[in-house]
């Protein structure tokens, strides 16, 4: 089967499609079957550092874990940072390559970029049994057509099969599939082999009347009906999907007998980037982590974070419009801890200095680490290991901000001072070993009864859910027919002609 493929695509925009892409990577390899994931453009701030120093979303970094295969820039080769609601910077093949605006990108650039795009995926297809290929939004963004190099653009190019995702919890999954179909052209339309119905709750042979009328509709199979599963932490690509009012990870183990839950308040900065970090902490038996946006909700918490963000001065500068910036003062006066990662770390210094991504100039930070940043046009990607509390730890940075260390203890490639920890590290609290020392020192100081499970593994919890994407593809997709898809190629040309048409 050497160099056999499948585009998933999606009706909107969190349809499903990384989760599937992810599910049948890890079927496939289960099966026996040698397969990569490959996503051509990806839209993210959540983004990951391959081992030979690229950055790819992170999305994919988590389907190359479901395939067993070591992730590599050939995997996302264009990947695009949001700076602001007009521009982003753009990643080429794990390094930036400079920032444009949608226009810009849209009017000639993105084009530009097919070629070494299918570059790319040709050489995953020549060297994996199947490459699976996720799409970006919806392939049905007539106005972004011509230039599109990640749903029906590529799939045109490589001929590949293309599996439509939809949401049913959402409503109107099949208006969307019936829609999606046919806003593309002809051509576009021969590649549609099917639909995949995602997140379905309820009894199956209710749905089944639907799924009949829309084959005689479009001509075309429903592959699946995967249900909905609770409880997967699976890596998210563009950021919290829901509003941030409630919006809490919390662990599905209870914590021992007689021990403190530990909360954990998570400072939900504009351009938030790299929020899975906190992930590893809401895996912990009792740990309930929480993303806020008001003064008022840090009062309970044992632990807050300033997570990573695309825009530190803009965060810096959010925190005391909100209050947020004179809280977390107060919280280092009282001695309770205080936890900053990569840009939420450059936030609690002394001073930033930044002609590069904001252009601000000297910017005072909140001065609760003997800290000074200063942005470099140079992007820091790198694979660090350490020592940190006795533990060993592993993490990954991606910033500009260049940090000068002037005082505080020693914390990775940061410091401390009282009860603020400041890290450029992301990914440290995977580290089991240095997790466990860490929530020790927090409910110490914040006077918790909290004791850290003992055997919590975050590697094995993470294969874990994965396993559970794959048991969600064998148990309620058609394998056999899309074995057959990626095997065989795009299908031969499927009529479609809407009811009504000429």
């Amino acid at each position: 089967m050497r160099g056999g493929g499948l585009l998933v695509a999606g009706t909107t925009s969190d349809a499903g499609k990384s989760v599937v892409t992810a599910g049948i990577c890890r079927w496939l390899v289960r099966q026996g079957v040698k397969v990569a994931p490959f996503k051509g453009q990806n839209m993210s701030l959540n983004s990951f550092v391959t081992r030979e120093g690229a950055e790819i979303g992170r999305a994919q970094a988590m389907q190359a874990r479901a395939a067993r295969v070591e992730p590599t820039a050939l995997m996302n080769p264009v990947l695009l940072k949001p700076g602001s609601d007009r521009s982003s910077q753009v990643v080429l093949m794990g390094k930036p390559v400079g920032e444009l605006s949608a226009r810009g990108y849209h009017g000639g650039r993105q084009r530009q970029l097919l070629e070494p795009v299918l570059g790319c995926l040709e050489e995953l297809r020549s060297t994996y049994d199947a490459v699976i290929c996720e799409g970006a939004g919806s392939p049905a963004e007539i106005n972004l057509r011509r230039t599109d190099i990640v749903n029906m653009g590529i799939a045109r190019a490589a001929r590949l099969p293309v599996v439509v995702v939809g949401d049913i919890d959402r409503g109107g999954v099949f208006a969307q599939f019936f829609g999606t179909t046919a806003l593309l052209s002809p051509e576009d339309q021969g590649l549609i082999a099917g639909y995949l119905v995602n997140k379905f709750r309820g009894d199956v042979t209710l749905l089944e009347p639907g799924l009949d009328m829309l084959y005689g509709l479009t001509g075309r199979p429903t592959f699946g009906v995967l249900p909905y599963a609770h409880g997967l932490g699976i890596d998210e690509e563009d950021g919290l999907r829901v509003s941030l009012r409630g919006t809490v990870r919390e662990s599905v183990v209870a914590p021992p007998v007689g021990a403190d839950v530990l909360r954990v308040a998570v400072c939900a900065v504009p351009l938030m980037s790299n929020f899975t970090d906190v992930d590893a902490l809401a895996a912990e038996p009792g740990v309930v982590v929480r993303f806020v946006d008001r003064p008022e909700e840090l009062v309970d918490a044992d632990l807050v974070v300033v997570p990573g963000t695309r825009g530190t001065v803009r965060a810096l500068a959010w925190l005391r419009e909100r209050g947020l910036a004179d809280a977390l003062l107060r919280r280092a006066a009282e001695g309770r801890p205080v936890l900053g990662v990569c840009g939420g770390f450059q936030v609690l210094g002394e001073r930033i200095e930044d002609e590069v991504e904001s252009g601000a100039g000297t910017v005072d930070g909140l001065g609760l680490l003997p800290v000074r940043v200063v942005f470099a046009r140079e992007k820091t990607l790198a694979r660090p290991v350490g020592e940190a509390l006795g533990e060993r730890v592993e993490g990954y940075e991606i910033h500009h901000g260049v940090a000068e260390v002037l005082g505080g203890e020693p914390f990775l490639d940061g410091c401390r001072a009282g009860s603020v920890w400041g890290t450029h590290w992301h990914g440290s609290l995977e580290s089991d070993g240095f997790r466990r020392a860490f929530l020790r020192e927090v409910a110490a100081a914040a006077g918790r009864r909290f004791v850290p499970a003992p055997d919590t593994s975050f590697d094995a919890l993470r294969e874990e859910q994965l396993d559970r994407l794959g048991d969600l593809i064998e148990e309620h997709a058609d394998t056999d027919a899309l074995l057959r898809l990626i095997e065989r190629g795009a299908p031969e040309g499927l009529p479609f002609v809407p009811p009504g048409a000429p």
